[in-house]
């Protein structure tokens, strides 16, 4: 990057905080050559912004509605040449606690002009940030899984998931609509998104809001199994031995026993 512009995005869900950083960066573009190569007021669109143009650092408001800015940081980890993110805050005394500890660049509000030339001049020796500093900055769970198709980041809403199955050295996220692949491991997501999620086989998570009931089918040798019944799915998903005990702890479903149509 050197000898060159320096391309900054700016990220923030209120329009008067971009129109500052916008005043402060051409005071700033007085002395350091830079280029404001666009905005976003949230995290969706900030993530389709920077894989339609190159930018060198983002200017990234923590605090938006939805999907914050610490959530997008680590979705920006996957675009090929990721921006260094320098965050802008109110006061929040755990991120920037965290922040300090980490070495990790902010910019508290109100900006001051000074401390953003400060901050830009050494932007370009900013490296990304790793997953795990991010998740422990932000610890609560993510609104969206991102997942990399074609070459481009796709959000994915949580909400939307309606199961998440390891398969060899990937995840498959179901939704009704499609499937997607993401390189995660099935534990961490369950330690992420546990209250969301219940483990019914060693190798899969089902969202307690898309089960519908439970159905005990019948297995050559004369034993039987139960399986999950899904919400706007007719696919299946069995329910090892292991994990019996969700089908009594989710009991406020309906249980089918597939013999002689017998309810109890």
């Amino acid at each position: 990057m050197t000898g060159q512009a320096l391309r900054i995005a700016i990220v923030d869900d209120e329009a008067p905080a971009r129109n500052r950083l916008r005043d402060l960066l051409q005071d700033c573009a007085a002395r350091l050559e830079l280029e404001v190569v666009g905005e976003a007021a949230n995290g969706a669109a900030a993530l389709a912004l920077l894989q339609s143009v190159a930018a060198d650092v983002v200017l990234l408001d923590i605090r938006m509605p939805g999907m914050d800015g610490l959530e997008l940081a680590q979705h920006l980890r996957k675009l090929d040449e990721p921006p260094a993110v320098i965050f802008t805050t109110a006061y929040d005394a755990y991120a920037i606690k965290a922040f300090e500890v980490h070495a990790v660049d902010y910019l508290l509000k109100p900006i001051r002009l000074g401390r953003l030339f400060d901050a830009l001049n050494r932007a370009r020796a900013i490296t990304p940030l790793r997953l795990d500093v991010l998740r422990e900055i932000g610890p609560r769970s993510r609104s969206h899984l991102s997942v990399q198709e074609r070459g481009r980041v796709q959000l994915v809403p949580v909400g939307e998931v309606v199961y998440l199955r390891a398969e060899l050295k990937y995840v498959t996220i179901r939704t009704r609509e499609r499937e997607f692949l993401l390189e995660e491991s099935l534990t961490r997501l369950e330690q992420e998104f546990g209250e969301r999620f219940v483990r019914v086989h060693r190798n899969c998570l089902v969202a307690k809001d898309y089960v519908s009931g439970f159905e005990k089918i019948g297995e050559e040798g004369g034993e039987s199994r139960w399986v999950v019944l899904l919400k706007g799915l007719d696919e299946k998903l069995p329910v090892s031995r292991r994990q019996q005990h969700v089908v009594k702890e989710l009991g406020r479903f309906e249980l089918i026993r597939m013999k002689g149509g017998e309810r109890r």
